[in-house]
């Protein structure tokens, strides 16, 4: 599998980092290369031509619409986060719902 570069947004900053952290843990134990960069939802437009996939805060679903008009064309696979793990910053569950979506 190619390096994956994955856009994390979440609003505020302090969360989003903490899963990214939590994320690339997770895929570096299982000897991934996923690089994970955390930012708000209004640099998105800035990221669409660099990353495979984009992942959306679940409270964040409500930009879902604009997040397609952003990526567009663009071969960006958009995946909104589950509550679930995302309220506790699991990692592994977050990487796990990313490969699924990816493959």
């Amino acid at each position: 599998m190619k390096k994956l570069n994955v856009l994390l947004v979440c609003g505020s900053g302090a969360s989003s980092g903490f899963m990214a952290a939590n994320i690339r843990k997770a895929a570096s134990a299982k000897g991934l290369e996923i690089s994970i960069t955390a930012r708000g939802e209004s640099e998105i437009e800035n990221y669409v031509d660099e990353i495979d996939a984009l992942m959306v805060g679940p409270h964040l679903e409500y930009i879902m619409d604009e997040v397609d008009e952003y990526v567009g064309d663009a071969p960006v696979k958009v995946i909104l986060m589950k509550a679930d793990y995302y309220s506790t910053l699991n990692g592994e569950k977050a990487l796990d719902h990313l490969l699924e979506e990816m493959n």
